[in-house]
């Protein structure tokens, strides 16, 4: 294994949470709005415990919602850098829905964001000291 696909596995990133009825829109199903802040929130988490740099959100790529999120189901969002380079990493992140009284499990949301490493200047640097 190489020193970067080991950063890889140790910085993949999950989180749990509640779909509880704040979140939740006129058909009580988690609003697609929440879904990409937490999406961003755990891929933001990802790419810096990858980097241990400042990074940046600056794009996403395209998100499908293929499975609507019930009120009352627990999801996890799990993020995992899938590509790296000179200044930028891509994370992808995919949303499962689990029924909170069963073992049923499915993905809902998946999609990719990307981040720059910034210095104070918010000015680009090499998201990895090793790589240029």
């Amino acid at each position: 294994m190489t020193a970067i696909e080991d950063l890889i596995e140790k910085s993949e990133t999950k989180i749990f949470k509640a779909v509880f009825p704040n979140t939740t829109n006129h058909y009580d199903t988690l609003f697609g709005g929440t879904a990409l802040q937490l999406m961003d929130e755990v891929s933001f988490i990802c790419a810096t415990r990858f980097s241990r740099k400042k990074v940046v959100t600056i794009s996403t790529d395209k998100i499908d919602f293929t499975k609507p999120i019930p009120e009352g189901t627990i999801v996890e969002l799990v993020a995992k850098v899938t590509e790296v380079g000179r200044t930028s990493c891509i994370v992808k992140v995919d949303i499962y829905k689990e029924d909170m009284y069963s073992y049923d499990r499915e993905l809902a949301v998946s999609g990719h964001f990307k981040f720059v490493a910034i210095n104070n200047d918010k000015e680009p640097i090499p998201i990895l000291d090793h790589i240029g």
